[in-house]
């Protein structure tokens, strides 16, 4: 048996005591007090029972029908006392306005052994309120929680009715019924709190004091991530966390995994025992902005390819980092020429970029193996480029890939040829190369002025 369900099992045997040691005075003894508390002993009763099955339940791990445990049994359970409670009180104040408005005589004995044991059961009170919070603390348990207060209430409650019977031992019986009376508001004001609380945690409602540690601990992390959204929820006194994060568009798989471990380090740490699930998306960043980049690099002659583009925003304004793909053979100066121009054309149509760091790349040429079957294909498409145009292509080249030899030509036209009839020659073009050379896996043509 679990430590908890112990701490909920001296609880049922004391609530069992005390009812038989309050309704037995209390009918003895005609005390509407002692009667109203042996009541107020029974609801504590059955809070007890449903305290004791309801952590049993809630201890159970997470399974097929419930992802997410069974943490909300208990407060199930500590709702369902409530609405005993609130029953009870409304009976116990019924019968004791009912003394005093004088529709009904007080018949209260007030012996000493009655007052003997109030004694003792405010001995009892005080000794289970202080082992439940003790435990409540420990365990984070709501339904220990719960009855921790409900324990507090008994011993004021008893107090109450002490003094009232000290009261009707004086002369005026009157007071056990105000005793009673009081019983029945603590009654009433526990099981407003009680349901209250327990509303929320099965309404999800969100854990304020948990979000502010949550989003602190996610604010401080070092490199930071963008914070999307944070949803949290709350049952048996743990804490789920549904976090989406923004990293940036070209990190890794492994970097966002990384970043993902990094949030659900920082939530668990701010949060202890807690359930945190990260998502993890692109970061928010303009993509029209990105597409004004991307396009500009392309316009400048010789630039085949663009990739790892990333726009960071600095106190200047943006800058840009991207890698562009040359053609092999290019000596360094000309390469760093292709970049110069492409830094200058990004400048231009995007004004608001303060910076552009390039990083020079070659393309990835076939095999040397191959040069001789390269160049005899490269030599069939310039016949062919001619058989159809009348001039040979500005350029023939070759990309091996994965799926095999990709051909990549660039045909000059008339610069008055409108964009249809280029787009149609173009596409003869192919189909003639595809035609006469099947071996190639694509063919890309190119216009240009």
């Amino acid at each position: 048996m679990s430590p908890q369900r112990r701490t909920a099992l001296v609880s049922v045997i004391a609530a069992c005591v005390l009812i038989s040691l309050k309704l037995a005075t209390g009918l003895a003894t005609e005390s509407l007090g002692l009667v109203s508390e042996a009541i107020h002993s029974g609801t504590d009763l059955v809070a007890a029972l449903l305290t004791f099955f309801a952590v049993g339940v809630s201890g159970r791990p997470a399974d097929r029908g419930h992802p997410y445990g069974h943490g909300k049994a208990e407060h199930l359970a500590a709702l369902a006392e409530a609405a005993i409670l609130v029953l009870a009180s409304l009976y116990i104040s019924y019968q004791a306005l009912r003394v005093l408005v004088g529709a009904a005589e007080p018949n209260v004995d007030p012996r000493w052994y009655a007052l003997l044991v109030v004694l003792a059961v405010i001995l009892i009170d005080l000794s289970r309120t202080t082992v439940s919070f003790r435990a409540s603390r420990r365990y984070r348990s709501p339904a220990l929680a719960s009855n921790a207060i409900h324990f507090g209430s008994d011993l004021v409650g008893s107090t109450a009715v002490f003094a009232g019977l000290l009261l009707a031992r004086a002369g005026w019986p009157e007071g056990d019924s105000v005793a009673a009376l009081f019983v029945a508001v603590l009654v009433l004001t526990a099981a407003a709190r009680l349901m209250r609380g327990n509303v929320d945690v099965l309404m999800d409602r969100v854990p304020a004091d948990a979000e502010r540690a949550a989003r602190a601990a996610i604010a401080r992390m070092e490199p930071p991530v963008q914070l999307r959204r944070l949803r949290m929820r709350q049952a048996a006194g743990r804490h789920f966390a549904d976090v989406v994060i923004g990293v940036s568009p070209d990190a890794g798989v492994g970097q966002g995994h990384a970043a993902a471990d990094a949030v659900e380090a920082a939530v668990q740490g701010a949060l202890p025992g807690s359930d945190v699930v990260v998502h993890v998306e692109p970061a928010a960043e303009d993509a029209a902005l990105r597409e004004r980049i991307h396009a500009a690099s392309l316009t400048v002659p010789r630039v085949r390819e663009i990739h790892n583009l990333r726009v960071v925003e600095v106190d200047g304004g943006l800058q840009v980092a991207l890698h562009l793909k040359l053609p092999s053979d290019l000596t360094l100066e000309a390469a760093h020429s292709v970049a110069s121009q492409v830094e200058r054309a990004i400048a231009e149509a995007v004004p608001e970029v303060a910076s552009v760091q390039t990083h020079l790349e070659p393309l990835r040429e076939p095999a040397t193996g191959r040069a001789a079957v390269v160049e005899e294909n490269a030599e069939r498409i310039r016949e062919l480029v001619k058989a159809r145009t009348g001039s040979a292509p500005r350029e023939v080249r070759f990309l091996q890939t994965d799926d095999g030899l990709v051909a990549f030509l660039t045909l000059g036209l008339a610069p008055a040829s409108t964009l249809a009839d280029a787009h149609a020659l173009a596409s003869e073009v192919e189909e003639d190369i595809r035609r006469d050379l099947p071996e190639l896996a694509d063919v890309s043509v190119h216009t240009e002025p």
